[in-house]
This record gives structure tokens, C-alpha cells and sequence, in this order.
């Protein structure tokens, strides 16, 4: 039996500060046209992080029955280390997923019913990331999964819901958080390349190899700041920009000097606060 630390673990915490940043920008984005809603705003986080935690353990799950996990260094496998049976880690992913299912259901009662197929989309993708017969994450096509529900429909989605469209501005931020949040899946096949390769779990890391992945990490983190930038204009809020900036040089150096391994982990966890504060930063600017 794992521990309740176990679980809370292999719901890896360390990815789910980036889970608030697209919404956070959604409805910063929606209040700069002026229509700000504070409930629609806490329904849309709430079913952004539990989409999160179920996409961490129905990973956790699959990876775990094929044997992926075997050779891991990172955070805690329920499946393979042993920690919990496959089936109570499966219907924990369920559990979250139906849950956020709730909250969505509740937000489209507000805005609109036509959003639940969004979420049931968000939901088959997310099972399907690791699981089924051939997982797409097992392709290379992890990141591209990553950047449309994560960013691109979460923080766009979270202004239609509360302002009834999407300006260029939402869709300027919903591309910087989308790519920042990419960046964090990059930077975990970056890590797990050689445990992957053996298991032949084909991430898109595999598929670039070491050099290249690092580059593209790099690539998505500078492009990302740049975006958010794009999106609160040119004022003098946009200088808050700088902070995240400053915050990915010191991730940007670890990744292209070569660090590895456990010292990926913290590079990970650097990626997650650096979306969420990015985040924070594009908002205080669009709310000026």
C-alpha cells in the first residue's frame, strides 16, 4: 500500500503550478475587456488541475504496466516501483477525470453546453497521451498534445467563457503559456532519454536525441517569454517580464551545459514555477 506522501507524489506536484497559468492569463486576458468572473474563472482552474493530476496518474498507470518505468530516475512510480496496484493507480486517474468532468459540467451550465465536448476531447486525449494500444506520446507527438489543451484551448477557453470571445491578446497568451508548458514535458523526456529508448517509448526527445532536445527546450522557453510579451503590448508593465526572463537564464544554463539525470528534476520543477510566474507577470501587465 503507498503512502498518502506517495500518492500526493505520483500526482507529480512539481507539474502542476503551470496548470493555473494558462488560466490565470485566460482571465487576465478576459478582464482587460472588461469581463472578469470570478466563479467561471475558479471552475476553469479547478478543472485545469484536476485534468493535471489525472493525466499524471493515467500516465503513471500505463507507463507502469508496460514496463516503461522500470529504469526511472525522477519522481515517484506508483505502477513500477510497486507502490500500488495498477487498478487502484487507474481509477485514481478516473476519479480526477471524473471529477474535473463535474467542474466542466458546471462551468458549461454557465457559458455553454457546447463545452463539454471540449472537455470530453481533453479527456480522450489525456487518457490516450499513454494509454490504449498506440499511445501517441509513444510517437513523438507529446508536446503538440501539451501545447493545444494545455495552452492554447485552456487559456483561450478561459476567456470565452468569461468574455464571450477571444481577442489577440488571449490568443498571444494562450501561445507563450502553451510553449512555456511544452517546455516541461520537454524537459522530462529530456531526462528520461535513456530509460525511453531502452522501453522504445519514441518521445519526440528520443526521436531529436540529447543535443537537440536541449536545444529545443531552450528554444520553447525564450520563445514563450517572448510571446506573453507580445501579448500585454507595449507599456511599461511589460518590463515585469523581465522577472521570468530573468528566472529561465539560470534553467536555459543547466539544460545546454549538459546537466542530466536527477539534476533534470530541478530543472523541471524551475520550468513549472517559471510558467506560473510568467503567467502572473502577463496578467498584472493585461490588468494594468
Amino acid at each position: 500500500m503507498a503512502t498518502l506522501a506517495q500518492w500526493v507524489e505520483g500526482a507529480r506536484p512539481r507539474t502542476l503550478p503551470a496548470s493555473g497559468a494558462p488560466v490565470i492569463v485566460g482571465s487576465a486576458a478576459a478582464a482587460q475587456l472588461g469581463h472578469f468572473d470570478a466563479p467561471r474563472a475558479l471552475l476553469a482552474l479547478v478543472v485545469a488541475l484536476l485534468l493535471q493530476v489525472g493525466v499524471n496518474y493515467a500516465n503513471d498507470y500505463s507507463d507502469g504496466i508496460r514496463g516503461t518505468d522500470r529504469e526511472r530516475v525522477g519522481p515517484v512510480r506508483l505502477v513500477g516501483q510497486g507502490l500500488a496496484e495498477p487498478m487502484s493507480v487507474k481509477r485514481a486517474a478516473y476519479l480526477s477525470f471524473a471529477a474535473a468532468a463535474g467542474a466542466g459540467v458546471a462551468l458549461a451550465a454557465l457559458a455553454g453546453w457546447w463545452l463539454i465536448l471540449v472537455g470530453a476531447a481533453a479527456i480522450v486525449a489525456a487518457w490516450f497521451y499513454t494509454g490504449g494500444s498506440k499511445p501517441y506520446g509513444y510517437l513523438g507527438f507529446g508536446e503538440l498534445f501539451v501545447f493545444v489543451f494545455f495552452g492554447l484551448v485552456a487559456t483561450v477557453g478561459t476567456q470565452f467563457v468569461q468574455a464571450g470571445t477571444v481577442d489577440a491578446a488571449g490568443v498571444s497568451g494562450a501561445v507563450g503559456i502553451g510553449l512555456l508548458i511544452s517546455a516541461i514535458l520537454v524537459a522530462n523526456n529530456l531526462r528520461d532519454i535513456p530509460g525511453d529508448r531502452m522501453a522504445a517509448k519514441m518521445t519526440l526527445a528520443v526521436r531529436l536525441g540529447d543535443r537537440r532536445t536541449r536545444i529545443l527546450y531552450s528554444a520553447l522557453v525564450v520563445a514563450g517569454v517572448a510571446a506573453l510579451a507580445v501579448s500585454v503590448g507595449a507599456n511599461p508593465w511589460a518590463l515585469l517580464l523581465l522577472v521570468p526572463a530573468g528566472a529561465a537564464l539560470p534553467l536555459i544554463r543547466a539544460t545546454m551545459r549538459g546537466d542530466s539525470g536527477r539534476d533534470l528534476i530541478k530543472v523541471l520543477a524551475g520550468t513549472g514555477r517559471l510558467a506560473l510566474l510568467a503567467g502572473l507577470a502577463t496578467a498584472a501587465g493585461l490588468v494594468r
